[in-house]
């Protein structure tokens, strides 16, 4: 009667035994699995695109932000200067020679 005892590692190395648990080297176990892979990579790719996605969609909304911020700045900065040219138009008016009011229009582009 032969007892079946799982060898020992001094005989694994000295004997020829092989061990069936060895694991295999990467490309070799991509070939073996190679349709898992092939599906693992496809939905790291689709993930990343995903992410990607949606960070521009978030860039996207933030420009939209600053775009509107920015417009209203501009339309902020044209009433002061609007209003800044009526005042030193204003002014201008008052003075009797009226060469200033004169060159303000000029300058303004005013034909008034």
């Amino acid at each position: 009667m032969v007892i079946s005892t799982p060898p020992s590692s001094s005989s694994a190395t000295g004997g020829g035994y092989q061990n069936s648990n060895k694991s295999l080297g990467f490309f070799a176990n991509a070939m073996k699995r190679k349709h898992s892979f092939i599906q693992f990579f496809a939905m790291t790719g689709i993930l990343l695109l995903s992410v990607r996605s949606l960070g521009q969609k978030y860039r996207i909304h933030d420009l939209q932000e600053d775009n509107a911020a920015l417009k209203e700045e501009q339309e902020g900065l044209v009433n002061r200067m609007n209003h800044i040219k009526q005042s030193l138009l204003a002014e201008a008016d008052i003075e009797p020679t009226g060469a200033f009011a004169s060159r303000l229009r000029q300058l303004f582009g005013d034909e008034s």
